[in-house]
């Protein structure tokens, strides 16, 4: 029971300490996007929208996924306590961040001119690709530096130089905008990553002095968590072929008004509420890669990890429900009202993104990255399947539907996985508390959407001190 609770108080505490890096992130967006609607308008919007989607692409094209799949190779060497393997592995983790940065640059730099007219429509950005290349050699090392703290168990350090990064680039491209207007688009990204990359070199990790590797050694131990990174590259770029195919789907069927609208209520079902299980990631995906190897602690930390994301998610999801119209009028405005269905009704599938978002998360701990790229395509698939069928019958509210029923689609995939490859089983209280959220989630959201205010309330507020008493239970054990 120590040791349950020990963990336990660890999850919560990393939550708090990534939920906070990712509320920051959020306030320097935002007031990011402000500056930039305010000083720059619709066009200097519109170029940084472009290049930032440029940037990621180019991003999530080269770099092979290392900056998750690195994780697992550091923290299963930690777990060894060998000081000598983990000061290798570091090192071979750097290399090829600097290996696939520098090469990712090299293809910005050569595609330039096509990336230009893809984009542009003309050839008038080419220095401005040129550039950007710049950007990406700096978030390749940047995304090294990363995974080694958290592969190392070093969250307060992660936590730190993630927020020091994000406010000094911000604070940087305060002036730029004011002075430079639209020509400020550039260098405030590269600003960004500059102050980034800064903070993750002058305070990288210390603790192991840095060590030579050959180039054939660098291979060697890079060759795993490279296989893994291409295979999740891979299944990163279905799923967002998916969402592509879909915003073109239905852009061609009901304007591009419609898909402002799909997108702003998928942002915020899945993106705002989806940095819950992203803070609670950091801590979960290295404990259970150093753990990998024993059935029995993937069992207790998989149950455990869903026990807490459901309490913490559900008074969450119960007052986003609640709160769905001041929400989308302060982040939007009122003409994104038609999206507050889609909102109540979509987030029945975040009690399920959280259950098999736990157990998906073994796949990665094993290193099983043809049964990753398996689940995502099935997963991607199903997701554009449903949101067309259900679109065509249903409208926007149709898209809500469709995105619970995805979800529980896919952990019903999940669970195939986790119960009959890895032969691994969900604990009876893990259970007790999904049958729990999804029974209060399903009464908010039924009576918030028929007007029944204060049965909503009631159930919110139940759900909320429930969670409360469960956790500080935790807590103390």
């Amino acid at each position: 029971m120590g040791k349950q609770g020990g963990i336990s108080r660890m999850v919560m505490k990393a939550m708090g300490i990534f939920g906070g890096v990712q509320m920051m992130g959020i306030i320097c967006s935002i007031i990011r996007t402000k500056l930039v609607a305010m000083w720059l308008g619709t066009v200097g919007v519109g170029l940084f929208g472009l290049f930032n989607n440029a940037l990621e692409m180019i991003n999530i094209a080269t770099n092979l996924g290392i900056r998750s799949s690195s994780v697992r190779d550091i923290s299963q060497a930690a777990d060894k306590r060998d000081s000598s393997l983990i000061a290798r592995i570091i090192a071979v983790v750097r290399k090829w961040s600097l290996w696939l940065g520098l090469g990712g640059a090299t293809l910005t730099l050569a595609l330039a001119p096509l990336l230009s007219e893809i984009t542009f429509g003309t050839q008038d950005h080419i220095w401005g690709f040129v550039a950007l290349s710049i950007a990406v050699l700096l978030m390749a090392i940047t995304n090294g530096e990363q995974a080694v703290f958290q592969g190392l168990a070093q969250l307060k350090k992660l936590a730190r130089i993630t927020v020091l990064g994000t406010v000094s680039g911000l604070l940087v491209s305060i002036p730029l905008f004011y002075y430079l207007r639209e020509d400020s688009v550039l260098p405030s990204i590269i600003a960004y990553a500059v102050a980034n990359a800064f903070f993750a070199i002058v305070l990288r990790n210390k603790e192991y002095p840095a060590v030579k590797v050959s180039r054939s050694e660098t291979f060697t131990m890079g060759r795993d968590f490279v296989r893994l990174g291409v295979f999740m590259t891979i299944g990163n770029f279905v799923t967002i072929l998916a969402t592509y195919i879909f915003n073109a789907w239905l852009n061609n069927r009901a304007g591009t008004g419609e898909v402002g609208l799909y997108q702003a209520g998928y942002t915020l079902i899945n993106k705002y509420t989806g940095l819950i299980l992203t803070a609670l990631g950091m801590e979960y995906y290295p404990r259970l890669a150093r753990v990998a190897a024993s059935r029995m602690k993937l069992r207790v930390f998989v149950s455990q990890e869903i026990n807490i994301a459901l309490l913490v998610m559900v008074p969450v999801i119960a007052a986003f429900i609640l709160l769905r119209g001041p929400i989308v009028n302060i982040l939007y405005s009122s003409d994104f009202d038609p999206i507050l269905p889609f909102i109540s009704w979509g987030m029945m599938g975040i009690i399920f993104r959280a259950v098999s978002w736990s157990m998906a998360f073994v796949i990665l701990a094993k290193g099983s990255g043809k049964i990753y790229l398996i689940t995502e395509t099935l997963s991607a698939v199903t997701g554009l399947g449903l949101n067309i069928v259900f679109y065509r019958h249903w409208g926007l509210v149709g898209l809500g539907w469709a995105f619970s029923v995805w979800y529980i689609v896919y952990t019903l995939i999940i669970a195939v996985v986790y119960f009959t490859h890895y032969r691994l089983r969900l604990s009876l209280n893990c259970m007790l508390s999904l049958a729990w959220a999804v029974i209060v989630t399903l009464i908010v959201t039924i009576t918030a959407e028929n007007g029944y205010l204060i049965p909503s309330i009631a159930t919110a507020a139940i759900g909320a001190l429930v969670s409360a008493h469960k956790l500080l239970q935790l807590w103390k054990r």
